[in-house]
């Protein structure tokens, strides 16, 4: 099961009690304050890899184990987080739930890292209409250390409630900070346990500028790792495809990159990481292109006739079926050893990509630009090259030349801003047109064997109804392509190069 927590967390002082929170001028109901004794045992590795990311794997005798994994924050001091709960013995953490974790323990084991006795004072809220607000609790912690050492700490927590107004909440916020409790502030108690060193950052960081050529690389390389790793828990649980479809965009750019930066970084080491790479890359586009297809189709099938839709659901079946398979394969792969060992690899390029000693005096900007100019040359060299009437394999080809050149301007974009962000979203109108034309040719393939392998003549029928639409969305974006490449080849997108 997945809960979205919203918290405002606030620290008080030991002696504070809580406050009155009902608040009728304000429409706040409070009801009243019941107690429970919580023991909660948190699990990380040595390094404190969770806990630094701002996850948590625990046991915690109400309500087992759980997994918390960061989300975008809300501000205002709140603190966002997506729980999993999973059922399984106390002793140790059931595999479901170090599998939501590995992706950021890699192949570090977890072990028991704090355990915390907390006694919580709850109060639940509502409005006068009934409407949920939340619950705030007063914990009183206590932290267990080694050989019978204790510590202690005291927070508030107003734990909203989706449907929450704005209004009452702040009025609650306001009422606890007035009452001794000091400002919102998002630190977990397992933080505040385990003191500074789970402060650090995490792993892997993103510089906020980049300018020189190592920071650049660093950048490029960091960007795609982080968000490979924040996605990999969806990717695993499979509940949205935006998950997969951007942990496989985050593999392609790594690739992307570590070919852009070819002459500025060790070859055998950036050879070997792409290797790795196109193999999870793989996986994860087996997955993402039964998605888009089994998407595009199903819209295709709403528009045949009443009539051959059940023989279309039938032929695309097989597609689903063909779907399971590739998440089955994909879930081995990251499962696998061999994928902890490549994000303990990945996460290190990240850090300290392996870059060559430097021997020219040539500028920075220079050196990078030169990089930027080289993928746009061999884009530019490959549609003059085409014949009048290219193949459909060729114009693919085109696409993926244009999809390295668009991925080489993102990569200096700290350092050049808006003229690399603009030539990176032309050359993606070219790449999206030619996209079209490649999703209605591979459409039609597909099709086309299904029809064959499933010798139903209704699905037959059908397929040829589809292949009929997808044959011209892929033509439309065969007419269009021209067009769209005349207006990026202009010169004024490359004033800057």
């Amino acid at each position: 099961m997945t809960v979205v927590e919203r918290e405002i967390k606030l620290a008080a002082p030991p002696a504070n009690a809580l406050p009155p929170l009902s608040d009728p001028l304000a429409g706040v109901v409070a009801e009243p304050e019941h107690t429970e004794q919580l023991l909660a045992i948190y699990y990380d590795t040595d390094d404190l890899r969770l806990t630094r990311a701002g996850a948590s794997l625990r046991h915690r005798n109400d309500e087992g184990w759980a997994v918390k994994l960061p989300r975008p924050g809300a501000g205002d001091g709140r603190l966002d987080r997506a729980t999993y709960a999973f059922r399984g013995e106390a002793a140790s953490p059931p595999t479901e739930a170090l599998d939501m974790v590995r992706a950021l323990a890699r192949s570090a084991a977890v072990r028991p890292v704090a355990r915390l006795r907390t006694t919580r004072r709850a109060v639940r809220l509502h409005t006068t209409a009934g409407t949920p607000i939340g619950e705030v609790v007063d914990d009183d912690v206590t932290v267990l250390g080694p050989e019978g050492s204790m510590s202690g700490f005291r927070e508030l927590e107003f734990e909203l409630a989706d449907e929450a107004p704005e209004a009452q909440a702040a009025s609650i916020v306001a009422r606890l900070r007035a009452s001794g409790a000091g400002p919102p502030d998002p630190t977990p108690k397992i933080v505040r346990a385990l003191g500074p060193r789970a402060a650090d950052p995490p792993d892997v960081r993103v510089p906020e500028e980049a300018h020189t050529v190592g920071d650049v690389v660093r950048a490029a390389l960091a960007g795609p790792v982080e968000r490979l790793i924040a996605h990999d828990p969806g990717v695993r649980r499979g509940e949205d495809p935006e998950d997969v479809h951007l942990a496989r965009v985050a593999t392609r750019r790594l690739r992307a990159h570590l070919r852009t930066f070819a002459p500025l970084v060790d070859q055998t080491w950036a050879e070997a990481l792409r290797d790795e790479l196109g193999w999870v890359g793989r996986a994860l586009g087996a997955v993402r292109d039964a998605d888009v297809l089994l998407e595009r189709l199903e819209a295709r099938v709403e528009q045949l006739p009443h009539a051959d839709r059940h023989a279309a659901n039938r032929l695309l079946d097989r597609l689903r079926v063909e779907r399971d398979q590739a998440r089955d394969e994909l879930l081995t792969t990251l499962r696998s050893h061999r994928y902890a060992v490549l994000l303990d690899r990945l996460v290190d390029a990240a850090r300290q990509p392996r870059l060559l000693p430097r021997t020219d005096r040539e500028p920075d900007a220079d050196v990078l630009r030169g990089l930027v100019r080289e993928a746009w040359e061999h884009l530019a060299e490959a549609v003059d090259a085409l014949p009048e009437h290219p193949e459909d394999e060729e114009l693919h080809a085109i696409r993926r030349r244009a999809k390295r050149a668009r991925y080489a301007n993102e990569a200096v974009e700290p350092a050049f801003g808006k003229p690399a962000r603009a030539l990176a979203r032309s050359i993606t109108d070219v790449q999206d047109v030619l996209g079209e034309h490649q999703d209605g040719v591979v459409a039609s393939e597909w099709l086309r064997r299904a029809a064959a392998a499933v010798h139903d003549e209704g699905a037959a029928f059908a397929a040829g109804e589809l292949v009929a639409a997808e044959r011209a969305a892929a033509d439309a974006g065969r007419a269009a392509w021209s067009a769209t490449w005349r207006d990026t080849a202009r010169k004024k997108h490359r004033t800057w190069l």
